[in-house]
């Protein structure tokens, strides 16, 4: 029988044990329910993809309590990614990182450029930021099975990943089942970005605060 618990002290409490033990919770976000584990675990990290039913080449993102969260898992966004950031988190967006020598994320990517990426992102959320700073950071992807619709309450996630999930906190639904805008830094694409995936954020959107930051527009 699936474990559902409200948002409180004890239900968080258990899910920063389960993490740490390598378990699998799921939690609302600003956009979707994510299905999250210990970003540091390999085994952890694997439950994830096995329960999404999720091929490895499709990458998981790590859910912040803040941007300052970044320095302490040896990342960083670089430019333009850093004033998009500014501009969009938290909130929808997915920046994607640079790592540097020292991270111990197991969730990093190999570029053909040789460095290791991340796609981070910082949820506009009570419930979803109460919930990283009593566990940590989470690596996270939509709580449903690969293909299938991205949940919108507690009651979809737990019928799309029943018991391979160890606790799900429910936190009311969410605003949509729409997920985050992923965008990385690309010197050779048009304003130095690439649009990995657009979701809530249009693409006009994303353009037209990198015009703003650049201009010094207070709307930035």
């Amino acid at each position: 029988m699936s474990d559902v618990r409200a948002i409180d002290e004890e239900s968080l409490a258990l899910a920063a044990k389960i993490v740490n033990d390598g378990g699998l919770v799921v939690l609302p976000t600003d956009t979707v329910y994510g299905v999250a584990a210990s970003p540091f675990s390999a085994e952890a990290v694997s439950r994830i993809y096995e329960a999404k039913r999720r091929p490895r080449s499709k990458a998981l993102q790590v859910l912040l309590s803040s941007v300052d969260d970044l320095k302490g898992l040896d990342l960083h966004l670089p430019v333009p990614l850093d004033r998009l950031a500014k501009a969009f988190l938290p909130g929808p967006f997915s920046p994607i990182a640079v790592a540097l020598a020292g991270s111990k994320l197991v969730t990093l990517r190999d570029e053909l450029n040789g460095s290791k990426t991340q796609a981070v992102r910082v949820p506009d959320s009570a419930a979803c930021l109460k919930t990283l700073r009593a566990v940590g950071p989470l690596a996270c992807s939509s709580a449903n099975r690969s293909g299938g619709q991205s949940p919108q309450t507690v009651e979809e996630a737990v019928a799309a990943l029943g018991d391979d999930v160890d606790l799900y906190l429910d936190g009311g639904p969410t605003t949509s089942h729409v997920a985050s805008t992923v965008v990385a830094a690309d010197p050779n694409e048009r304003d130095g970005i690439s649009i990995v995936r657009e979701g809530v954020i249009s693409v006009a959107q994303v353009r037209a605060a990198l015009q703003d930051a650049e201009s010094g527009s207070p709307n930035a």
